[in-house]
């Protein structure tokens, strides 16, 4: 298991698997986006609509390059395989 922060961009400084670390299997991350929002200022519900996005997603190829964005709003989120 691995904790990493996100940048003012939301995104990682790293690859969150260092060259070597990747191989075939499934793979989950979790997003804990209540908090993100949160200290963003807005107004969340007491719990929060979404506070932890789980993603899961497999690696087939470990050759391949893999990128998993969350978009994200305090209602609702897509993700998909980006390039």
């Amino acid at each position: 298991m691995k904790t990493v922060a996100t940048n003012a961009e939301g995104r990682t400084e790293e690859p969150l698997l260092a060259e070597g670390e990747m191989k075939r299997g499934r793979y989950q991350i979790t997003f804990h986006v209540g908090p993100y929002f949160a200290a963003a200022g807005m107004a969340l519900a007491d719990p929060p609509f979404l506070d932890e996005v789980p993603v899961r997603f497999a690696i087939a190829d470990v050759d391949a390059h893999y990128h998993v964005p969350l978009l994200v709003s305090p209602f609702g989120y897509v993700t998909y395989r980006g390039s």
